[in-house]
Order: C-alpha cells, then structure tokens, then sequence
C-alpha cells in the first residue's frame, strides 16, 4: 500500500479549505484516508496553514511521497528544510515553521507588457553595440 500525503477538500461551495491527510494513493481525492495531519485555509488573507509535525515526520519516515500541492505549501512553511536536517542527523530545532503563507504577487497584462518591452529594448541595445565594436576593430587594422 503506497502512502500520500495530499490535500482533502472541505467546506463549502467556492469557500473551499483543506485539510493535509495521510492516504492510500489509490483511494479518490476526497475518499478514505488513514489520518489528518494538519489543514490549510486559502480563503483567509494570509493563507493560515496548520501541520502536526510530529505526524507528517511519523509519515514521511515510514516511506510516505507528498503531493506535488503538499510539498510546495510545505517548503513555504520550512517544514521540508526542516525534514531534511532530521534526516541529515541534525535536530532542526534552529528552524521555525511558519503558521501563515503570503500572498503570490498577480501578474497582470500591465506588466507583462513592461517585461516585453525591457526584452525588446534589451535586444536593441545590444545590436547597437555590436556595430560599435566592429567599428574600433576595423579602426585598429
């Protein structure tokens, strides 16, 4: 039986949470799981996230994968640094998990556009310099 850590989805229509569970990887998304470790709430700003790190280590040292989603929240919350000193040998002790996930900066058409055109003025600058330089070359000859 393989072991995943993953999501669960809770709550209701469009107000969504999410709780971290330990499941049989064959079993649906919001199906059987063997035990919760902790939840995450995307709808308050910032994102609260809650773990039981003594059981996800329990989890993770007894062979569990985590979800792609799982490992991304967790590295945000240095759970996975700190998994990884355990590991190493160390006690990880020197590394707070945070409670909280701040907010992804949107991108929008605005600056899309502004990062196009510095690329665009980039490639410019460069092809004026070129003949620049083969300039002082045909002046030294």
């Amino acid at each position: 039986m393989a072991v995943r850590i993953r999501l669960r989805r809770m709550g209701a229509k469009k107000k969504a949470f999410y709780r971290f569970v330990a499941a049989d990887s064959r079993s649906p998304r919001d199906g059987r799981f063997i035990e919760v470790l902790g939840y995450y709430n995307p709808i308050e700003k910032p994102a609260k996230v809650v773990v039981h790190q003594d059981k996800v280590f329990k989890w993770l040292k007894n062979g569990a994968e985590m979800s792609e989603t799982v490992e991304s929240l967790f590295r945000q919350i240095s759970i996975l640094e700190k998994w990884e000193k355990m590991k190493a040998g160390e006690t990880g002790e020197d590394i707070t998990i945070k409670d909280t996930i701040s907010e992804r900066k949107k991108k929008t058409k605005r600056t899309k556009k502004a990062q196009a055109t510095e690329e665009a003025e980039t490639t410019t600058g460069k092809e004026e310099e070129k003949p620049k330089e083969e300039e002082a070359k045909t002046e030294e000859s």
